[in-house]
């Protein structure tokens, strides 16, 4: 596949090499560009720490220079069919995480797909499943939809009565969060109905028509588009909200629109000592991990659930998927990657800051 050339590059970014160190027993890829932040290796590399495994996880894309633009000069991933091609020919290969611009186009190119992989639209993860004869079948799933439920549920008020099901729940975004929020809201946390707010009317549209072809059956929690701050005001209220947007202000008359009705959602400022309203779960952390509308939801007595949650109990599951292990029973493992996350996270905050 030839490069493509990218505005404000002194020259075509080059195509990062397939590598397997020999001194290896297994290898994980990051599969994706550019991976310029990515905790993926640093995570997945702290669970092969704490299970003794002779493993690591190799990003295949990287900052190769410095430039007076943003983002710099970078490597490029390799397309599907040569990197297809070097995992099923290499034994040591255990698994990969599939990040843009990859996780719709590879889904086609995989042997099988999970329910999972299939009702969030994408892939995010590759797994091998060993079977008789020395068969190897390379599945596709989608472990952000495990991150999420877990980010929730673990994160959930300790109350008397399920804090979810068969209540409202509000998606804000119109992207691929949004989609895997939706089938986690539905097939795990029961939602009665699913409230979606969002500047771009189109991109709703988009996913209600995808919806009504994966999901024909009318007893599914049914999509609500709400758009209006009225509309929003008056609503039954939602006990989990998800976040999938970027953090920085709205300007467009969408945008602010948008705000306005996420705002009336959220309900008015409360005093100390009221009790909070329900949880949401901000899946935003870069490059702060606390943004605008945490501090807004936080403000009006939600609880605010960081979007490294999410991050953390994915990558649990895509370990899980590749070892074949119980990783959240190993003693001090969840917590290991807890600690390497947040030190990261808090490294990497005051320096993007200043940018």
């Amino acid at each position: 596949m030839a490069t493509t050339q990218v505005a404000n590059f002194a020259q075509p970014p080059l195509e990062e090499p397939i590598t397997c160190p020999d001194h290896l027993d297994g290898v994980a890829y990051l599969y994706g560009h550019p991976l310029i932040n990515s905790l993926s290796p640093p995570l997945h590399q702290t669970v092969y720490k704490k299970l003794g495994l002779n493993w690591t996880q190799i990003p295949l894309s990287s900052v190769t220079g410095k430039s007076a633009t943003y983002p710099p000069p970078y490597t490029k991933s390799p397309p599907i069919d040569k990197y297809l091609a070097a995992i099923r020919a290499n034994p040591k290969f255990v698994g990969s995480s599939v990040t843009m611009p990859w996780k719709v186009a590879i889904m086609p190119h995989l042997d099988e797909m999970t329910e999972d992989a299939q009702q969030a639209g994408a892939c995010n993860t590759i797994f091998v499943r060993r079977e008789a004869g020395n068969k190897r079948t390379y599945v596709g799933t989608n472990t952000d939809c495990i991150g999420i439920r877990e980010a929730l549920v673990q994160n959930a008020p300790a109350t008397p009565e399920d804090p979810f099901r068969g209540k409202p729940a509000l998606i804000v975004g119109g992207g691929g969060t949004a989609r895997t929020a939706i089938y986690v809201m539905r097939k795990w946390l029961g939602a009665s109905k699913i409230y979606i707010v969002n500047r771009d009317n189109a991109e709703v549209e988009a996913i209600l028509r995808e919806d009504n072809q994966r999901n024909p059956d009318s007893t599914k929690a049914p999509l609500i588009h709400v758009s209006d701050p009225a509309t929003a005001a008056a609503a039954d209220k939602p006990a989990a909200i998800v976040s999938g947007i970027p953090n920085y202000p709205p300007k467009t008359l969408e945008e602010l629109r948008a705000r306005e009705t996420l705002q009336a959602f959220l309900g008015p400022r409360q005093s100390s000592g009221e009790p909070f309203k329900g949880v949401i779960l901000e899946m935003c952390y870069h490059p702060t991990p606390y943004t605008e509308i945490a501090a807004l939801a936080s403000a009006t007595g939600w609880k605010v659930i960081m979007g490294t949650e999410a991050l953390i109990w994915q990558g649990l599951e895509q370990a899980r998927l590749w070892t074949g292990r119980d990783i959240v029973a190993v003693p001090g493992l969840v917590q290991a990657v807890r600690d390497m996350v947040s030190k990261s996270i808090a490294d990497r905050t005051p320096k993007l800051s200043k940018m």
